[in-house]
């Protein structure tokens, strides 16, 4: 069933185009993804603002996903990918719950954020073959924390293959920010008169 409940003006779908397309430059240049960021605009600060607001949302996802497990015990393998299901499964089912009811630009927005979960995997997936254990630095808690994806691969076999499972994830991140970015822009030109 498709119900139409686009309520967003023309005016207002081309601002969101264009902050949309602002924060898209942004991202593919600075991703701060591990260390600290040296900021030195205003737009820089107000991009890291958002990004951070993005990245600490769905790492309170993450862990939700680790803390159903501990409530249900969970075997330790579920546990570990438990948090990036709930990271990845957030995201898409907004985009399925905004697109069933044809708001084209928030199901472009939620696919888009899906895409930045997904990157930041291929980060975190990245980093697999530093240890079982990830330092308080580059870990979302501020604490030393237990690195998922050491023990899937490790325990999939597949530690050895990070690097190109991290690429997979990567494209798959990329061609899916694409993807979203380029609908929401396409909604915004034709403003919404042909279904795309």
């Amino acid at each position: 069933m498709h119900i139409k409940n686009d309520k967003f003006t023309p005016n207002s779908k081309k601002l969101i185009a264009i902050l949309f397309t602002l924060f898209f430059i942004l991202y593919l240049k600075y991703k701060p993804y591990n260390g600290i960021v040296d900021v030195h605009s205003a737009v820089k600060t107000l991009f890291y603002l958002y990004f951070f607001i993005i990245n600490q949302t769905l790492g309170i996802i993450h862990e939700s996903g680790h803390g159903v497990c501990y409530i249900l015990h969970c075997p330790q393998f579920i546990t570990a990918l438990n948090g990036t299901i709930f990271q990845w499964a957030l995201p898409l089912f907004i985009a399925i719950y905004y697109k069933k009811r044809g708001n084209k630009v928030a199901y472009s927005i939620a696919l888009f954020i899906l895409a930045i979960s997904m990157d930041y995997t291929a980060w975190y997936i990245s980093t697999s073959n530093e240890g079982l254990y990830m330092p308080a630095s580059k870990s979302f808690l501020g604490v030393d924390g237990y690195h998922d994806f050491n023990y899937i691969l490790t325990s999939l076999g597949l530690l050895k293959y990070y690097k190109a499972i991290s690429i997979l994830v990567k494209i798959a991140s990329i061609v899916l920010m694409f993807y979203a970015y380029f609908k929401l822009i396409l909604n915004t030109l034709l403003d919404g008169k042909n279904n795309i």
